[in-house]
């Protein structure tokens, strides 16, 4: 029976756009109004399509939603739902961003009253290609409200949240009058309506030094005297604000107390650099706005004036630039500790890492975060942005609180390892570090040598980018990486993982975190990198074929989910080739450890390579699931002449035996939704 479903949200956006499309008169528009071809159909040519009436394409989009049957979401009823997850990652103002008056630039709102940067609105007509695609959640970048002083770029990184309880309001089509909160709630209902999960990232220990609860809870952030200046890029000067300085054997040292544990006298930072701080604002205290700046100033009984400072990496010695658009929050307050270090950021020294030493009313705060998005919007998950580096009570008092209201809430993990350790803190994801691995086969190989011999621990992302590294399709290699890449990922025990833009081979990074080259972050500034300033993907795009290829080896990874997601030892096998070190069988077993499904892999994915191997079935010939194409054996040995980055999935049962559900094994067509 079909579910009856009630949609106030996405019912008040459809009753919203009638009324805008009867009053669109496109006659008297006089600008065009284009879309990728894509978001009409993802089987349609990607070029650009002219729109009479943007309401009315709007609206059908819409209507063409309420119309399908309400799909069960992933895994719906289980606490372990993230398990059968593959996921769609977007930066909202970039994700849908697009010329489409087609005048060169990015009007926010264009001449027409459209918005040309990406939108709450628009990203929900993008749920049914992300369906079409293979992807049953969305992971969204933050959404909050941005700061706007010292920020970077045109529009300010979403990771400068302004406050956390308010969605920023650019995320929202001016010419509708609904808010973002509005279109955020018709966002989430369309995509549970279509079986997506909707999961959010947010941020607990850093705000931009605008914050909003600056006014009201100066205490919750760390103060210095203004008059100090900031430390110029490249300087040393101790009396100027910036990180701490230590000297190398310091730093070795701190390297070491940290790895001993537990955090006991941490080397504190020099006197110079503690005394620049000042005790937070008291009531008395008068709190103002500099104009000249914006920022806030707090003015003290004895005549000095204190500043918010900003932050820097929490890594004792890490070289990289300054936060100059967030500050941290003050999560302790202990007079010995009242300064931003490593020793206070992340390594809490054990002395200030107390229950009696909390800012209570701030946690509280933070923790009341993401059950204001489960109760307004009905978000099925969360990704702590740092999770690793928040206070351990503070996580649980988070999950705690979200799991109350849903115990099947998902919360995913900022962490770069995959160690049990996650698991047991209560998250179900981890980011990992596939996608640094991916690129260095001698690594990779380290990884996969683990994963065979240990397990997985806690799922992580299988993901050939994300929004901190380089494209998959700027790596040697190019489109041939990207497929080679999706489906090493897609057939690991890990949550594949779609970066937008990775399915036609957008090239431009979103942000210069992880993985790029000595001089690359020169390369690129605020004003080029999507992450700081809105810049259009190149949605119209069809690189060799990549948006089919990320179909088929999604399809492929659903049918056969079962097996693939299987994760203890012994679930993951390898066989080198005889005759040649970058080809490499990949073997998926079933419970009794049989052979079941192989992988056959060029790891070179710059030239083509030929390279025999020896199989474990008993099969004359195996057939490619992607390709249709058949590989006679002799003696169980297969011989390939693969293309670079060339990928191959083979079953190895007898007489094409189905890995599940009884169906019979042959090559996939797709069925665009």
């Amino acid at each position: 029976m079909e579910r009856m479903t009630i949609l106030p949200a996405l019912h008040r956006l459809r009753d919203r756009l009638r009324q805008k499309t009867a009053e669109f008169s496109p006659t008297a528009n006089t600008h065009p109004y284009a879309v990728p071809g894509r978001w009409l159909d993802i089987a349609q040519d990607p070029a650009a399509v002219l729109i009479d009436n943007p309401y009315r394409f709007w609206l059908d989009k819409v209507e063409a939603i309420l119309a399908r049957p309400s799909t069960p979401r992933c895994g719906e009823g289980t606490a372990a739902w993230t398990e059968t997850a593959v996921v769609y990652n977007m930066l909202v103002r970039n994700a849908t961003a697009f010329d489409h008056d087609g005048d060169g630039r990015l009007g926010k709102p264009n001449a027409a009253g459209f918005c040309e940067s990406g939108t709450l609105l628009k990203s929900l007509l993008l749920l049914p290609y992300v369906k079409a695609l293979g992807c049953n959640t969305v992971h969204l970048l933050p959404i909050t409200a941005v700061g706007q002083q010292q920020r970077k770029g045109a529009d300010g990184s979403p990771y400068a949240v302004r406050n956390q309880y308010r969605l920023d309001e650019n995320l929202a089509e001016p010419s509708l009058g609904l808010g973002a909160a509005a279109e955020f709630a018709a966002f989430v209902e369309a995509a549970h309506h279509l079986g997506l999960r909707v999961v959010v990232e947010f941020i607990f220990r850093t705000a931009s030094r605008d914050a909003d609860w600056v006014q009201t809870h100066p205490h919750w952030f760390y103060w210095i005297d203004a008059a100090i200046p900031d430390r110029p890029a490249g300087s040393r000067n101790g009396a100027q604000f910036g990180m701490p300085l230590f000297s190398e054997t310091e730093g070795e040292q701190i390297l070491q107390q940290i790895e001993q544990r537990p955090f006991t006298n941490l080397i504190p930072p020099d006197a110079t650099y503690r005394a620049m701080y000042l005790p937070p604002p008291r009531p008395q205290d008068v709190l103002e706005v500099n104009d000249e700046n914006g920022r806030w100033l707090a003015r003290y009984e004895d005549g000095r004036y204190g500043r918010i400072p900003g932050a820097f990496s929490d890594w004792p010695l890490d070289p990289q630039p300054a936060w100059h658009d967030v500050t941290y929050l003050r999560l302790f307050d202990h007079p010995d500790f009242n300064y931003m270090a490593y020793n206070t950021l992340r390594f809490y020294d054990e002395r200030l890492a107390r229950p009696e030493q909390r800012v209570d009313d701030l946690w509280r705060q933070i923790v009341g975060i993401i059950p204001h998005y489960q109760q307004q919007f009905g978000i099925d998950g969360a990704m702590l942005d740092m999770g690793h580096a928040l206070p351990r009570l503070l996580i649980e008092q988070i999950i705690t609180a979200a799991r109350q209201l849903d115990p099947d809430f998902a919360f995913w993990k900022e962490e770069f390892t995959v160690m049990a350790s996650a698991a047991a803190e209560g998250y179900q994801a981890v980011i990992g570090n596939l996608l640094s691995f991916l690129p260095e086969t001698a690594v990779l190989q380290t990884f996969l040598n683990q994963r065979a011999s240990q397990g997985t621990p806690i799922p992580f992302f299988g993901a050939p980018e994300s929004h901190n590294s380089p494209r998959a399709a700027a790596r040697p290699g190019g489109a041939a990486y990207v497929r080679y890449a999706a489906s090493v990922a897609a057939f690991l025990p890990a949550l594949p993982f779609v970066h937008n833009g990775v399915e036609f081979g957008e090239l431009r990074p979103v942000n210069t975190g992880v993985d790029f080259a000595p001089g690359e972050h020169e390369r690129y500034t605020p004003a080029d990198l999507p992450l700081f300033t809105t810049i259009p993907f190149n949605w119209t795009a069809d690189e060799d074929g990549l948006l089919t290829y990320w179909q088929h080896t999604l399809h492929l990874h659903r049918r056969y989910q079962t097996l693939l997601r299987r994760a203890e030892p012994g679930r993951l096998c390898l066989v080198d080739s005889r005759d040649n070190p970058t080809v490499q069988a990949l073997i998926r077993t079933d419970p009794e450890g049989q052979p079941t499904l192989a992988l056959v892999v060029n790891h070179d994915c710059q030239q083509p390579q030929t390279g025999t191997l020896l199989l474990p079935t008993t099969r004359p010939s195996l057939t490619d699931q992607y390709s249709g194409t058949v590989y006679h054996l002799n003696n169980q040995q297969l011989t390939v002449h693969f293309t670079p980055g060339q990928t191959l999935w083979l079953n190895l049962l007898e007489l094409e035996q189905e890995l599940e559900e009884g169906q019979a094994a042959h090559s996939i067509s797709i069925s665009i939704l």
